[in-house]
């Protein structure tokens, strides 16, 4: 069945298919179009004449997008550097790594499958070795969070890698006491930052994790190819970017090491991270409380849906409200594997319309060989375009395929229409 179609507002400045209810923002975040008018008009002048734009005017043009960006971060210019997405910013920390057989790599159950790979495939090469902190789900405080990466610290630990809003099941964790305690016991931390700019509020200096990486295609609505990797001044000298190009033997001494090694990989399409400060003031301009209220007013919207799914479905919450920031899981009562979610998700989307991630928890690089997930989660996000009739539509599908606590009791999964 087709969904109905849902006008976005007319001043929205969002292109969306309105035919298409969209309850995803946070897997690969949507660009309005301005940012994206903004861009392609970048592009124009590109490649209207390459050798100036990438040459001449290129270090100016990005210091003054870095400078931005890092203002909106509160991080310090100088250790920010541009990366494609989160999961390359992941991958360069973990690479540059001088790791020595027997080290311990420490992350959690609740990570993201592409940055727990890179962590195993750096460990297997250097035979060291990854410990994964197990975090229960449902979760009734975020201290059990700091108690579980706590209790995985060993005198091998070296780093810990850990998320400060995780994208399997959407929690917000307590990244300031995790950052804090690990460092009081010597450990640095990687803090996959993926989905918390735009998310909830982010102080990257005073937060002083070793190592920083988010995304600004997700919630701050930039173009896809928009990261950045933040290192702290006493760790810049180990990092290195994963293509090495000019910037090796770049004699220049006014530009930090860092820049000359990361701002130059060869010839590429920078627009992207130079659009990004155009597309944090677009968002910010939309509501009247600026950022702050834009992320507040995307909480209270996404509290409201998972109030309401688990209210219509006799569900319960997997985790307190204090954990929750623009994105919400939900436990469904289905087998948790990758077949059945995989077609509860395509049939939301070509039966009813319905863009939503329903997935396996843990993913399978956070389960052991051949065991098997113990949840079904499926994510809401909440965007300024979302509206409560979005959720209507979501809660009326899943209830039409028995999705509730009574109706699935003692029966298999229902998955079509």
């Amino acid at each position: 069945m087709l969904g109905a179609m849902r006008p976005y507002a007319s001043d929205s400045p969002w292109d969306l298919d309105p035919t298409i209810t969209f309850l995803t923002h946070g897997t690969y975040g949507a660009c309005p179009r301005p940012v994206l008018e903004a861009q392609r008009a970048l592009v124009v002048e590109l490649e209207a004449n390459p050798l100036r734009f990438l040459t001449r005017e290129f270090d100016g043009r990005l210091d003054s997008a870095r400078e931005s960006v890092a203002a909106f971060l509160n991080a310090d210019p100088e250790g920010l550097v541009v990366v494609p997405n989160a999961t390359t910013g992941v991958a360069t920390v973990l690479e540059s790594l001088r790791l020595r057989p027997g080290d311990e790599l420490l992350t959690n159950d609740h990570e993201y499958n592409a940055t727990i790979n890179a962590l195993r495939a750096v460990a297997e090469r250097a035979r060291a070795r990854v410990v994964r902190a197990s975090i229960p789900l449902p979760i009734r405080h975020p201290e059990q969070v700091v108690e579980a990466m706590l209790a995985g610290v060993t005198p091998r630990t070296r780093v810990a890698m850990v998320s400060h809003i995780t994208s399997p099941s959407g929690l917000v964790f307590p990244i300031e006491a995790i950052v804090r305690e690990l460092d009081r016991l010597g450990v640095d931390t990687l803090v996959d930052a993926a989905h918390a700019p735009g998310q909830v509020p982010v102080d990257v200096t005073a937060l002083g994790a070793a190592y920083w990486t988010g995304n600004g295609h997700k919630w701050l609505c930039g173009p896809k190819g928009a990261g950045f990797l933040v290192v702290r001044e006493d760790r810049r000298g180990g990092v290195l970017p994963l293509v090495t190009s000019h910037g090796r033997n770049d004699t220049r001494t006014d530009r930090p090491r860092l820049w000359r090694e990361f701002d130059w990989q060869g010839t590429g399409n920078p627009t992207a991270f130079l659009a990004l400060p155009g597309a944090i003031q677009l968002i910010g301009s939309l509501n009247p409380g600026g950022w702050p209220a834009h992320m507040a007013e995307n909480r209270a919207k996404v509290l409201a849906g998972r109030d309401l799914l688990i209210s219509r479905l006799g569900l319960e919450p997997i985790a307190p409200d204090s954990m929750i920031g623009s994105m919400a899981s939900i436990a469904l009562p289905i087998v948790a594997d990758e077949a059945t979610t995989e077609a509860l998700t395509s049939s939301l989307a070509n039966e009813d319309r319905i863009e939503v991630p329903v997935g396996p928890f843990p993913v399978r690089a956070a389960r052991d060989p051949g065991a098997a997930p113990t949840h079904a989660l499926l994510r809401l996000s909440a965007q300024r375009y979302n509206e409560p009739a979005d959720y209507e539509r979501l809660v009326d599908a899943l209830a039409r395929r028995g999705l509730s606590r009574a109706a699935a009791r003692g029966t298999s999964a229902i998955v079509t229409g």
